[in-house]
């Protein structure tokens, strides 16, 4: 690989491991809710032992409230008398609790910014957005605050602050880990995941809470990438992103093939996406925003009130599309075979951006993400590329059931 090839590569070889924060105050990344202090106990023993986890604010942790980025959910929570089953998971193997990370407000936005708390730091590129809705817990692994962090992902809530903030993170098969303790936004769509700086740590993590796997990944791989998703790239996240394929495939001793996802148009898969979200999450807080007259931020907003116009046939109809969508895509899997993506469009937009720009961007990002969450796939973000000189994550989505295989390969990757 040609020197001037490598300088814009964010993981090789410059390390978001080597390139440790400024030492500040912890109130002064925004990661953290700032709760008082409560000491939550954990096991003395375990394979998690030596390593400190923060929680999105969405999951209960006993005496903590749960406030789910808007205010009055805070007021309304009262202090938790038990713990989210993930959470007790992750104590039971003994890491050690760091705190409640911000969320963006009920979960419902992709970009980080929450009118009422404000933005967590992002760690690799303080300039830019961290994304969202897992916002505070990419910044807290960014930032050097906790060695993992757990986060939900609804439509790439785990996927975008990874990509942004030049860390590891893992969507898994949905339903593979509990949300039982977990506010909801869209229960079919909404997966449980986490987020680290490294592929050993996000392994350690997946021992605990993926259980084994189906096995469905083996040998002679091969990598696919999407004709219809590739040819929306920019020119230079096109060329970033393809050599950064000859280097994994390689890594991975895998043949490519460039493949359509879906016998579908893309953009029909993505407003399936839209409206089966928009109807389940106005089901599962429209009844608390219009009772109560919940003060949220404009474009969340904007966002349940479209949502509020979903109708019922609408989402019928696109749960056939998700339906046909999965069957097709995920047969595309079958015989051994990984899609390979760029996480997001491009870098993530400078904090500064106006909201045009962020619109378009979303636009964008949702293209991108919707193949996991409509098809219930497992995909696993990794820190591998740089553009314009922030992070960038490469994507690599597998089959149902090949979480942790996914894990792996990326251990062979780096």
């Amino acid at each position: 690989m040609q020197q001037q090839s490598s300088l814009r590569i964010w993981h090789l070889p410059l390390r978001l491991e080597a390139a440790m924060p400024i030492a500040l105050p912890r109130s002064a990344y925004r990661s953290f809710v700032p709760y008082p202090k409560v000491d939550v106990e954990h096991a003395s023993n375990g394979s998690l032992s030596g390593l400190t986890f923060g929680v999105k604010d969405l999951f209960d942790v006993a005496g903590y409230p749960t406030g789910c980025g808007n205010p009055h959910m805070l007021a309304m929570s009262g202090v938790k008398s038990t713990h989210a089953f993930v959470v007790e998971q992750l104590l039971e193997a003994g890491a050690e609790l760091s705190g409640k990370t911000y969320t963006d407000e009920l979960a419902f936005s992709m970009i980080g910014k929450n009118v009422h708390f404000g933005m967590p730091s992002n760690g690799a590129a303080p300039d830019r957005i961290t994304g969202g809705s897992s916002s505070g817990s990419a910044s807290a692994v960014s930032n050097h605050l906790c060695d993992f962090a757990i986060g939900t992902d609804t439509g790439g809530s785990i996927r975008a602050p990874a990509s942004n903030c030049g860390v590891f993170g893992l969507r898994p098969t949905h339903g593979k880990v509990s949300l039982d303790g977990c506010m909801a936004l869209s229960p079919s769509l909404d997966t449980g995941g986490w987020l680290a700086r490294d592929s050993k740590t996000l392994a350690r993590v997946g021992k605990v809470l993926l259980g084994m796997d189906s096995g469905a990944l083996t040998p002679n791989l091969e990598i696919l990438t999407s004709v219809e998703l590739a040819d929306k790239l920019s020119d230079e996240v096109a060329a970033v992103f393809f050599e950064m394929l000859v280097h994994v495939s390689t890594r991975l001793d895998a043949k490519v093939r460039r493949e359509r996802v879906s016998a579908m148009p893309i953009d029909e898969v993505c407003s399936a996406f839209r409206y089966i979200q928009g109807y389940e999450a106005w089901e599962s807080h429209g009844s608390t925003i219009e009772t109560y007259d919940l003060q949220l931020g404009e474009t969340v907003r904007d966002r349940f009130s479209w949502s509020r116009s979903v109708t019922h046939e609408q989402s019928e109809a696109s749960r056939v599309i998700r339906s046909e969508f999965r069957t097709d895509f995920v047969s595309r899997l079958s015989n051994n075979k990984v899609l390979a993506i760029p996480t997001m469009p491009s870098a993530a937009p400078l904090i500064s951006a106006d909201e045009n720009t962020l619109d378009t961007y979303r636009a964008n990002a949702i293209r991108m993400l919707c193949v996991s969450s409509l098809s219930g796939c497992p995909q696993i973000s990794m820190p591998l590329m740089l553009i314009e000189g922030a992070p960038l994550g490469f994507s690599l989505i597998g089959p149902p059931g090949s979480d942790t295989e996914l894990i792996a390969l990326a251990g062979m990757i780096l």
